[in-house]
C-alpha cells in the first residue's frame, strides 16, 4: 500500500487537466472548471501528476496511519 497521496494547493491551481490525463486510476478531477481535486480513496501515490503538473501546485503527502 502507498505510503504517500497527492495533494493539490486549490488556490494556486490552473485547472489545465495535466493531471488528470497522466493519472493512472483517475483519481483526480477538475471542479468547477477551477481546480483540482484528489480523491483520497483512489490515489495510489505514485507521484505521475506531481511531476507533470505545469504549476507545481500537486506536493505528495503522507497517509495518515490507520488505527
Amino acid at each position: 500500500m502507498a505510503r504517500t497521496k497527492a495533494k493539490v494547493v486549490e488556490n494556486l491551481c490552473v485547472a489545465c487537466g495535466t493531471c488528470v490525463d497522466v493519472c493512472p486510476v483517475n483519481a483526480i478531477n477538475i471542479l468547477k472548471g477551477m481546480f483540482a481535486r484528489v480523491d483520497d480513496n483512489k490515489c495510489v501515490g505514485c507521484g505521475k501528476c506531481e511531476r507533470v503538473c505545469p504549476a507545481s501546485v500537486i506536493d505528495m503527502i503522507e497517509k495518515e496511519s490507520v488505527s
